[in-house]
């Protein structure tokens, strides 16, 4: 995972289509406000709000966030690009509620624990990444990879609603839709 943000930004296009989860689950959202987090340059971002979700993208990245303002901003879309480190000790989050929280590529997992309390009843998490199996095979350190079946297990107050790991595209990833109950 690079560590230098701005620079990643910098070198590469930014990914025009969302994550399979979100293009996948989206049409289950209730209506609101969406979290996405470490949103990178929006591509998640783009896709809900283009669907009427107004959305609050957080990103440590300052080149990623002049991209997002400016691309909500061309677009007309509700999409507010805010500043922050989310692996920080005491990370600022939004308090919501909010219809879903989009955990799309990022892993740190004391934040897991926070999305409950943000959700609506009803609000659904989308959480997709790359898997140890991933790490591995890259010779990456395995601490911002998801273990195998670890997505299969939300935190207390939040239910599975579907889930998949293995093989997407040549890179071995998961996926899941965790739900508070309404």
């Amino acid at each position: 995972m690079p560590k230098d943000w701005d620079a990643h930004y910098l070198n590469q296009p930014p990914l025009s289509q969302p994550a399979f989860v979100v293009a996948a689950y989206a049409h289950d959202l209730p209506a609101g406000l969406v979290l996405d987090l470490a949103g990178g340059t929006g591509r998640n971002a783009f896709f809900l709000a283009g669907r009427g979700h107004p959305v609050i993208l957080l990103e440590k990245s300052r080149i990623a966030l002049e991209f997002v303002r400016s691309e909500a901003n061309r677009r007309g879309l509700d999409v507010w690009a805010l500043e922050t480190d989310l692996e920080s000790p005491q990370p600022h989050l939004p308090p919501g509620p909010f219809a879903g929280v989009i955990n799309s590529y990022f892993l740190h997992r004391p934040l897991l624990a926070h999305f409950r309390e943000r959700l609506l009843p009803g609000g659904l998490v989308f959480l997709e990444g790359f898997t140890t199996q991933e790490a591995a095979r890259r010779g990456s350190q395995a601490a911002h990879y998801w273990q195998p079946g670890e997505l299969l297990r939300p935190p207390p107050g939040l239910r599975l609603r579907a889930w998949a790991e293995g093989w997407m595209e040549e890179h071995h990833r998961t996926w899941a839709v965790w739900e508070k109950p309404a």
